[in-house]
């Protein structure tokens, strides 16, 4: 089941009342917004709560509103991915910025992948939340469980189910850039370590850059399967082995990226004298590792910031139009390609 933690305010309803020398009931009308309360006692109760630091009590006031104030970014991955990749903070970043001018609450939780989907859709149907932005899904699953559900969300990446909302990058196209950017300067022994491929960015990424090297008259079955960890980024040695002329590379996240510069150099081999390599992400990491990563830029507070504002329109009852936005990827050349 996924987690979340929230807060609590300590003053009371009632101390803003005798505060306000007002009843319970006059206070709680306020805090809900309710008409017919004289404007002198509107501003009487909104004093009383700001000299207390008074904080409606969300679920109470979830039975009057039917809203609770609090949206959900759900990451379908491990603790261990979610705490070391910059994509994650990044996405989470640009969700609070969508919600910053207004008084919702945006949670972090987490369910682990291979998680039932019916687990996760008992969480959003729990009364908690009013909507959920979801991150990292592996297959349609989950999306499919969401959209029978009803429930306010809005994926990023593919969801592969129709009629669910979502954000993804031009994943096919940026993979494509990538591999041509290697081949432009030189290489023709190109390999991959991909993604996931249970998941659409892995399965996208690698078909871009099977459609690049299939186009320059190239092998395009050079490649390894990662999970998007630095440390699968490892597995660039069984490419190595089975190709040891290898000149070329493109990795599908930075994390993995370093990982793979980490075993070249174990083997010998250079970035970018002896293979040049092309990362995913243009995350931090890029820049703090030596040599500096040429990578494909993938915004994440962007698509969250994206996927927050049609969160916002389904929570009240209206279709975002258009349902799906693809946004496109760009190169940032550095030292690595």
């Amino acid at each position: 089941m996924p987690r979340m933690i929230a807060a609590a305010g300590v003053p009371t309803l009632e101390d803003v009342a005798k505060l306000a020398g007002v009843s319970r009931a006059t206070v709680s009308r306020v805090v809900n917004a309710a008409p017919l309360v004289a404007e002198a006692t509107v501003v009487a109760v909104q004093r009383a709560i700001d000299q207390l630091g008074y904080q409606p009590n969300r679920a109470a006031r979830a039975l009057v509103t039917r809203r609770t104030g609090v949206v959900a970014v759900l990451v379908v991955e491990t603790d261990y991915l979610v705490f070391r990749d910059p994509y994650f903070p990044q996405a989470y970043h640009g969700a609070l910025q969508a919600f910053r001018e207004s008084d919702v609450q945006v949670v972090l939780a987490m369910a682990r992948p291979g998680e039932k989907p019916t687990e996760m859709v008992r969480y959003l149907e729990s009364g908690h939340l009013d909507g959920a932005i979801v991150l990292s899904h592996h297959g349609p699953e989950l999306a499919q469980a969401m959209e029978a559900s009803r429930q306010p969300v809005v994926f990023v990446g593919n969801p592969e189910t129709e009629g669910v909302c979502y954000v993804d990058l031009d994943n096919v196209q940026a993979a494509r850039t990538a591999t041509q950017h290697l081949i432009a300067g030189g290489c023709r022994k190109i390999a991959t370590v991909t993604g996931p491929l249970d998941m659409v960015s892995g399965r996208n990424r690698l078909q871009g850059f099977g459609e690049a090297m299939t186009d320059a008259g190239l092998d395009p079955t050079w490649y390894v399967e990662g999970d998007y960890s630095g440390v699968s980024g490892r597995r660039v040695a069984k490419l190595i082995e089975e190709h040891p002329d290898i000149d070329g590379l493109f990795v599908a996240n930075d994390l993995m990226a370093i990982g793979a510069i980490s075993m070249l150099r174990d083997t010998g081999r250079r970035v970018p004298d002896d293979i040049r390599l092309v990362g995913f992400d243009n995350s931090e990491a890029a820049e703090q590792v030596s040599p500096h990563l040429t990578t494909m830029t993938n915004p994440s507070d962007e698509h969250t910031r994206i996927a927050a504002e049609m969160l916002i329109q389904l929570m009240a009852g209206v279709r975002p139009e258009p349902p799906t936005v693809v946004l496109p990827s760009e190169l940032v050349v550095r030292e690595s390609a």
